[in-house]
């Protein structure tokens, strides 16, 4: 390959440092990425406003000691 053949992309330094970095991979690489991908929920309404009321009550509990550490199903009573 000669350097005609050879394409050049230029990206400006600040931007690279405005967005925190600059990921290059080939598509089919990133259409693999996407797909292993963990989806991600937004909840709503009721929905968010139970799950955060379980969230508060568990790091209460937590922040209160009464969380116990297990290495197995096992060991819960």
């Amino acid at each position: 390959m000669n350097n005609q053949d050879k394409k050049s992309i230029l990206i400006s330094e600040k931007e690279v440092q405005r967005k925190g970095g600059v990921v290059i991979l080939p598509l089919r690489e990133y259409q693999k990425l996407r797909e292993q991908a963990v989806p991600i929920d937004y909840l709503e309404g009721k929905e968010a406003e139970e799950l955060d009321s379980l969230v508060k009550k568990g790091l209460e509990e937590y922040h209160a000691g009464k969380c116990r550490t297990i290495k197995s199903l096992e060991d819960i009573d």
